[in-house]
């Protein structure tokens, strides 16, 4: 389920709202059948809220989007890549901290 502040990323517009991003973006590489992702979701959405207007955050399901994924070596999940410019600038793998994840968001902001 998608919060109001969280995109949901697909094939057909990741070039659009990920590469062509005026502002840092977060992507968060999940499953639904993944614990560590529903656990890691309240992060996420809190950070969407955080951040809203200063970095985008989507998500990408691994299941209906392997071919980005796998375009991104997203092999483990949850996975977090972080954007900036059309780069990837960093990456996070697993249940990771929320401040651990602030830090870096705001070095890009």
């Amino acid at each position: 389920m998608m919060s109001d502040h969280i995109l949901e990323i697909t094939s057909d517009n990741f070039d659009e709202k990920v590469i062509n991003s005026s502002v840092p973006v977060l992507i968060d590489f999940w499953a639904e059948w993944c614990g560590p992702c529903k656990l890691l979701m309240p992060t996420i959405d809190k950070i969407a809220q955080d951040f809203d207007g200063k970095v985008l955050v989507g998500k990408v399901n691994v299941d209906q989007h392997a071919p980005l994924a796998a375009q991104y070596g997203v092999r483990g999940i949850p996975n977090l890549l972080i954007f900036n410019s059309g780069k990837v600038e960093e990456q996070l793998v697993g249940n990771v901290p929320e401040n651990q994840i602030t830090d870096i968001l705001n070095k890009f902001i």
